[in-house]
Formats: structure tokens, sequence, C-alpha cells
């Protein structure tokens, strides 16, 4: 199979990523009356402050699955950069082993040479790959609880 990881911008890829995100949300969303309308403007200000990562993965040059990351100094720890995962989604038909372990493998090796200290990964309970960060070495830190405030 013909894949390739690599680095995109979020303006190279939005339009051919956009299927994928319908797709990913209507798997994931836990509110699904709140509609998908992705803040695009505000994804192009990090990128071009240098505080987005777009990791795409594709087979066969089609886009299958892609990571993004905000990476920026913590707010609590100016001295360490982190990276903190926005969205991940590979589509079902390509999800095996190998090629999640290879590709977030990848991601952490772009996101190191770029100087992230930690990376923190938000894991869905629809779709929890939390043994597979596990096997990475991963740690559970915490958990993220939500409220319906307008219900």
């Amino acid at each position: 199979m013909d894949v390739t990881f690599q680095r995109e911008s979020v303006q190279a890829t939005f339009e051919e990523a956009y299927p994928l995100l319908e797709e990913h949300w209507a798997q994931i969303a836990h509110y699904k009356d709140i509609k998908l309308n992705p803040w695009l403007e505000a994804y192009h200000v990090a990128e071009d402050a240098d505080a987005l990562r777009v990791y795409t993965v594709r087979t066969a040059g089609v886009l299958c699955g892609y990571a993004l990351f905000f990476i920026k100094p913590n707010m609590h720890y100016r001295d360490s950069v982190q990276a903190v995962q926005d969205i991940l989604w590979v589509a079902p038909e390509h999800r095996s082993l190998t090629l999640a372990l290879s590709f977030l493998r990848w991601c952490d090796e772009q996101l190191r040479a770029d100087g992230a200290q930690v990376v923190y990964h938000h894991v869905k309970h629809a779709v929890d790959f939390g043994p597979l960060l596990k096997r990475l070495g991963y740690e559970s830190i915490e958990t993220v609880w939500g409220r319906r405030l307008d219900k």
C-alpha cells in the first residue's frame, strides 16, 4: 500500500478534508445538535503564527486521515513547548494497527523536532484509541467532563 505522511497546511487541505471531517463528526460528536462549522479563520491565524501543525495520511495520494496539533509554550510552564491534539482521524477503512502506530509515531517525531516536550491527546469515548496511545508510551493524565448549559 502506498502510504505517505506529510505536513500540509489548512488552506491546502481543507476542501479535500471536509468530507472526512463530516464523517468524523458523525462518528464522534457527543452533541449531535451542534452542527459542524469549523472556524477556519482561527486555524489560519494559528498556522500563520507557526502554532498549528497539520499532518496528513494519504494512500495512493488520496487523503484518508489527519492530525492537527496546537504547539506553543504552555501557559503555566512557559519554558515547555507543548503540543495539544485538536483533531485526529483516520477513515475507518484505513484503520490498521500498523498504520495508526506508524502515523502517531511519525507525528511525535515531527512535534519533537519542532521542540515539543509534551504531547497531549484528547480521546473521545466513541472512538477510544487510548490503548493505542498506551502502547506508544502515553499515560492517562486527566479526564475531561462536559456539561450543556443551554439545555
